[in-house]
C-alpha cells in the first residue's frame, strides 16, 4: 500500500496535502518537522513501561543483568519442556541448528582459548566453542527464546536454563545455582573467553589487550608486514563440495572466490612464517593420534556431526542407532561395512535423504563407531 493510500484510508489524505502545500518545500523536509507535524495523527511517543519492555539488553560488564538465580536442574526440566526440541536434550541439535555443546576441553578453560577453533579438529563450531562471554548466551535467551514464544521465561528460567548449557559443557557442576553474584565467576571459566582480544589478522583487531574495541587504529603506511601468515586452510577433500567458488562471486566488489576446479596453490611458506607455524603444527601432529585413540565413540558422534542427523532410538533427518543395528544384525561384516558407509555416504537405503561423505573419519574412528551402533541394539 502507498503512503497516500494510507492517508486515504484513516481520512488524513486532504488534511496531510493542505498541510504539505502551506509550507514551502525546505520547510517540509523530514530533518526540520518533528515525526507529529510531518504525519499529523499517526504514532506517539512511546511510554516509559514501553520503552522499559525493549530495554532488556546485558552488557558484556553484566550492566542491565536482573537480579535472579536458577539451578541446573530447573534448567534440565525447562530445557527438556521448551528447548530439547530444537536444541537436542543434550545440545547436540537437530538438523536445523548447530550444536550449542561440544568441542571444548578442560585445558581450554584453563587458557581462555579453544584449540578447536584454529586447529582445524572438530567437525563442527559449537555455541560454547565461540562464546567470549556468558552475558551473550543470557541475553540471547531472554529476549529471543523459545523460538515459538519469545521473552516468556522468566528471569529465573532464563538462569536455570543457562546454568544447564554452561553444565553440559562442564563449566558448572551438576549441582550448581548461577546467580547475577557469581555469574562474573563463571565467566572467568568459559573455555573462549579471550576467543576475541586478537583479530584475524594477527594483530589487536577487533578487540585489543585491554579488552576495549580498537576505534581509534590508523591505517598501515609504511614499515608494513608484507609476509601474510595463513591460519584457515580449506581441506583437500573439501576443495570443490559446492562447485567452483570463483563462479559463485559478484562481478562488483573484491573477489574472494578460489579456483575450486584447480589445486591450491603450493607456494613455499616464508621462512619467517614457516618459524611461527612450527610449533602449533608439531604440536597438532603429536597429539593427534593420542587425542583420536582417547576418544570414546560417544565422542566421536559428536564431533563427526553425526548426532545432528541420528539418535539412539529416535528417528530424526537418518534412521536411530537401533533401527541401524536391527537393520544388519545378521550380517557377519556388518561393521566393515558400516565403516565404510560413515565414510562413503550413500543415498537410498534409508529413504532418498542422502549421507554425506565423512572423508575427514579416518579408518579406525569410522570402525569404532560402526562396532558402537551395531552394540546399541543390545
Amino acid at each position: 500500500m502507498t503512503l497516500a493510500a494510507v492517508f486515504a484510508t484513516t481520512g488524513l489524505a486532504a488534511q496531510a496535502q493542505t498541510a504539505a502545500s502551506a509550507q514551502p518545500v525546505a520547510s517540509r523536509t523530514a530533518a526540520a518537522q518533528p515525526a507529529g507535524e510531518r504525519f499529523p495523527g499517526i504514532g506517539r511517543t512511546a511510554t516509559p513501561a514501553e520503552i522499559r519492555a525493549w530495554d532488556i539488553d546485558v552488557r558484556g560488564d553484566f550492566k542491565g543483568l536482573p537480579p535472579g538465580k536458577g539451578t541446573v536442574a530447573t534448567g534440565e526440566k525447562v530445557w527438556e519442556a521448551q528447548c530439547a526440541s530444537c536444541h537436542g536434550f543434550f545440545g547436540e541439535s537437530n538438523e536445523f541448528f548447530p550444536p550449542i555443546v561440544g568441542g571444548t576441553t578442560a585445558e581450554d578453560m584453563k587458557r581462555g582459548r579453544v584449540a578447536g577453533l584454529t586447529a582445524g579438529t572438530e567437525a563442527q563450531r559449537t555455541t560454547l566453542m565461540k562464546l567470549p562471554r556468558v552475558s551473550a548466551l543470557w541475553d540471547y535467551i531472554n529476549r529471543a527464546m523459545p523460538w515459538t514464544a519469545p521473552k516468556t521465561l522468566s528471569t529465573e528460567e532464563v538462569y536455570a536454563v543457562t546454568a544447564y548449557i554452561l553444565h553440559l559443557g562442564n563449566i558448572v557442576p551438576a549441582d550448581f545455582e548461577l546467580s547475577d553474584r557469581n555469574i562474573a565467576q563463571v565467566q572467568a571459566k568459559l573455555p573462549n573467553r579471550d576467543g576475541m582480544k586478537r583479530g584475524m589478522d594477527g594483530g589487536h583487531g577487533l578487540w585489543s589487550a585491554k579488552g576495549k574495541g580498537d576505534v581509534q587504529a590508523t591505517a598501515c603506511m609504511r614499515n608494513c608486514d608484507s609476509e601474510v601468515l595463513k591460519t584457515s586452510v580449506l581441506p583437500d577433500y573439501a576443495r570443490d563440495a559446492h562447485g567452483n567458488l570463483a563462479l559463485q562471486q559478484r562481478l562488483i566488489g573484491p573477489v574472494r572466490g578460489a579456483d575450486t576446479t584447480r589445486p591450491a596453490l603450493t607456494e613455499p611458506v616464508s621462512a619467517r612464517s614457516r618459524v611461527a607455524m612450527a610449533p602449533a603444527v608439531a604440536a597438532t601432529a603429536a597429539s593427534a593420534p593420542a587425542v583420536a585413540a582417547a576418544k570414546s565413540p560417544a565422542a566421536l558422534a559428536s564431533q563427526f556431526a553425526c548426532v545432528a542427523c541420528h539418535a539412539p532410538a529416535a528417528k530424526l533427518v537418518g534412521p536411530s542407532w537401533q533401527d541401524i543395528a536391527a537393520k544388519y544384525a545378521s550380517r557377519s561384516d556388518a561393521a566393515a561395512y558400516l565403516s565404510g558407509k560413515i565414510r562413503a555416504g550413500g543415498q537410498g537405503v534409508w529413504g532418498q535423504i542422502p549421507m554425506p561423505a565423512q572423508p575427514q573419519v579416518n579408518e579406525a574412528d569410522a570402525g569404532a563407531l560402526a562396532r558402537w551402533i551395531l552394540e546399541s541394539r543390545r
